[in-house]
């Protein structure tokens, strides 16, 4: 029998946290799962930890090309009727998959997919109810959400920041919206340095009219330019 949520997990250098995400992700209850994990050339301690999981999960092991062909490598091999990505430093909460399945399976047609509130080391987002033109000013959905699988796009190979912006973009466009499912459900570990201190700012940092200073931060600027690939691709004032 088919598993109902085929969630994948793409994984680079973070031995370190993968092993909680495995586990939050089979001890989920209530839907059946299939988890695949996508090895995209890790040369730390990865492949020993997967050992550990033989029989529990699927391993598919690849040259290192990046976080979208190795999503992409994991859809093409998933056969359930849902989807979930999860990085590898992502903590599901218990429950967060059936909540999320009894929110998608009695939604309107056109709602594609689910998603939740998360914490991301120790900032918290509650998430937003959907909204087509938030959506179009801002990404507010995160990669981690319940998709139904027939009608995910895949991700954008070109594209290496704001990936999951352009995949929701991509599915407003052909018809399909997102509906919020209030609360935590999972938590972003920091692996290493802070990936706040290195990926992330206030929201009023990038709104400040940097334009007028003298001087503009570099994650600013990628910021700005990684923006403007979307922008382009979906016609977005």
């Amino acid at each position: 029998m088919k598993p109902l949520i085929s969630v994948i997990v793409p994984t680079y250098q973070h031995a370190a946290t993968l092993p909680a995400c495995l586990d939050s992700i089979l001890a989920q209850a209530g839907v059946g799962i299939e988890v695949i994990v996508v090895d995209d050339g890790s040369t730390d301690n990865t492949a020993e930890v997967l050992k550990r999981y033989a029989n529990k999960v699927t391993v598919i092991h690849q040259e290192n090309k990046g976080s979208n062909p190795a999503r992409n490598r994991g859809l093409y091999a998933a056969t359930g009727k849902y989807l979930m990505f999860a990085d590898a430093d992502v903590i599901l909460k218990k429950g967060m998959l059936t909540k999320c399945f009894a929110t998608l399976e009695s939604a309107p047609k056109n709602v594609g997919y689910t998603y939740t509130g998360f914490r991301f080391g120790w900032k918290v987002f509650r998430g937003l109810p959907f909204s087509t033109a938030r959506l179009k000013r801002v990404n507010f959905v995160h990669t981690t959400c319940l998709v139904k699988h027939s009608v995910f796009p895949g991700f954008d190979e070109t594209i290496k920041r704001f990936q999951d912006w352009d995949v929701w973009l991509t599915m407003l466009e052909r018809g399909f919206e997102g509906v919020l499912v209030p609360g935590i459900w999972f938590d972003v570990t920091i692996d290493g340095p802070s990936r706040i201190g290195s990926s992330w700012l206030p929201s009023f940092v990038y709104q400040l009219p940097w334009r007028w200073l003298p001087w503009k931060p570099v994650r600013v600027s990628k910021y700005e330019a990684a923006r403007q690939i979307i922008v382009k691709k979906h016609h977005l004032v």
